[in-house]
């Protein structure tokens, strides 16, 4: 599937308004940014959103996402049993709130510990195709970039989600290659696997990267990225 858009977004259950409640305009520019990055996605035939999961799992466009866990049980989506993992389910989740809702679907899962050399692989496999592919990459950057992060501060959180923003910002696919598992590991990076499977699909594209939202309003890396 020849890549013709890319999106990069992250997935903080926050992101849904019914979850977050009272909190939700604290993320009203996120919401935007990553809103817009996936209406890009459009102008392709299929979408196919990459997230991190538990197992190697391929989902059809049936596949359920339910926020039921984080208080807001009348959010769902897809006709199917509520299967997705938090990554796609608010990748699907977004994709919902725009027109590329429309277009045929596909999910995929990636562990967190699939190698570096395996996620840039399959993300050639997913590029050698006939269909015009929008790919809608979820990922947070560290969870530890401040005292009040979901895990404390870690001296070097910072520089890496510096790092991955500028990679992402000048497509610079080396670097995403290259980010380092047992450090990703240690910053609790949840986004390092799909985004090595970008790196792999971008590959043969003329694609460039635009990265328009980095912050860590809660403690925790967000990236907003779109590839045209």
């Amino acid at each position: 599937m020849p890549v013709v858009a890319a999106t990069v977004c992250p997935h903080p259950p926050l992101l849904v308004p019914e979850v977050a409640s009272g909190a939700a305009p604290e993320l009203d520019d996120l919401r935007a940014a990553c809103l817009a990055a996936v209406e890009s996605l459009a102008t392709a035939d299929h979408i196919l959103l990459i997230g991190a999961g538990t197992d190697p799992r391929t989902f059809d466009a049936s596949a359920g996402g339910s926020f039921g866990a984080y208080g807001a049980p009348s959010v769902r989506f897809g006709s199917g049993p509520p299967v997705l993992p938090l990554s796609l389910a608010i990748g699907g989740w977004l994709l919902e709130q725009t027109k590329a809702a429309q277009l045929p679907r596909t999910y995929r899962a990636v562990p967190a510990d699939t190698v570096p050399e395996m996620c840039v692989q399959l993300g050639r496999e997913i590029a050698d195709g006939n269909d015009r592919v929008g790919l809608l990459v979820m990922g947070d950057g560290s969870a530890r970039r401040s005292e009040h992060s979901p895990v404390h501060l870690h001296p070097r959180a910072e520089i890496f989600d510096a790092t991955v923003a500028n990679a992402l910002h000048h497509r610079d696919l080396d670097v995403l290659k290259a980010l380092d598992p047992d450090l990703v590991a240690e910053l609790q990076a949840a986004g390092r696997a799909p985004w090595q499977v970008l790196a792999g699909a971008l590959e043969g594209t003329s694609l460039s990267g635009d990265l328009t939202y980095e912050a860590a309003p809660y403690g925790v890396g967000y990236f907003v990225a779109s590839f045209t």
